[in-house]
């Protein structure tokens, strides 16, 4: 298989996922952007993502975590612009999107795309603070290769 070079390549590799694999790579693309994240609670909630043998009950107190933290920092985003403080709301909310529960799910959605999105986000505010956030490669490029890797394409 071709490596995935554009989003419309990564959207097809993902659509092809099952949950369990979405929630999978969602964690990668979440903990890709973990340096911005401030909250303890939310760096476990992406080791949990990450965990192959999580349990159901596992699964949701991570997501809530996770979304608590996102519930909490969004207030601060209609303030004054804390681009750091914004940058660790998208991160926290790209691992909200990997763990959402099922039901929380609809049938045209993907957990990792939306972790993505998030995840981009995440550097994009990031940036606004700092240019070191950007590196050699951008994010989408960045979550290119990890699809990559995860899937065997590397």
């Amino acid at each position: 298989m071709a490596k995935i070079t554009s989003d419309h390549a990564l959207r097809d590799a993902l659509n092809g996922l099952n949950p369990e694999q979405q929630r999978l790579l969602g964690g990668h693309f979440a903990r890709s952007v973990a340096r911005l994240v401030t909250a303890e609670r939310v760096h476990r909630a992406i080791a949990t993502a990450l965990r192959e043998d999580c349990t159901p009950e596992e699964l949701d107190d991570a997501y809530r975590a996770a979304k608590a933290h996102v519930t909490n920092t969004y207030t601060d985003c209609g303030k004054e612009t804390d681009w750091l403080a914004q940058a660790d709301h998208f991160a926290a909310a790209a691992v909200a999107a990997a763990l959402a529960p099922e039901t929380l799910i609809t049938e045209r959605q993907n957990r990792a795309w939306k972790a993505a999105v998030q995840a981009r986000m995440a550097i994009n505010c990031a940036m606004m603070e700092s240019s070191d956030e950007l590196g050699d490669a951008t994010e989408a490029q960045r979550q290119y290769a990890i699809a990559d890797a995860f899937l065997g394409r590397a």
